[in-house]
């Protein structure tokens, strides 16, 4: 059995929230909170929140034991790009791209 979470629209780079999901695969869930919690990068927060929330279906959806979940899928997807301008030089402008990523975290019960 596995419990499921998921944040979509978070306004961040999926390449740098990859290096961040990437610490915690396969990790022990608690161990994995504890983790992010001191992870000094900006996407810990949000991967922090989306985990917190996976243990949470896991343990009153499916009544999984909170102490025997481990993280086993963890992946970032990119979501839309916002596109905006700034205003340059000479009347001209340059593109700026604002990308969101989707967070996916599955977890499930150790055997044992």
């Amino acid at each position: 059995m596995e419990a499921k979470a998921t944040a979509k629209y978070i306004r961040m780079s999926p390449r740098k929230a990859r290096l961040v999901a990437d610490t915690i695969r396969g990790k022990n869930a608690k161990d994995a909170l504890n983790i992010l919690s001191f992870t000094p990068n900006r996407p810990a927060e949000p991967i922090y929140r989306v985990l917190h929330s996976a243990m949470a279906n896991a343990e009153n959806n499916f009544e999984m034991n909170r102490d025997e979940l481990y993280v086993a899928q963890i992946f970032v997807d990119q979501g839309p790009v916002l596109k905006r301008f700034r205003p340059r030089a000479r009347g001209m402008a340059s593109k700026i791209r604002k990308p969101t990523s989707h967070i996916t975290i599955i977890l499930k019960q150790r055997e044992g």
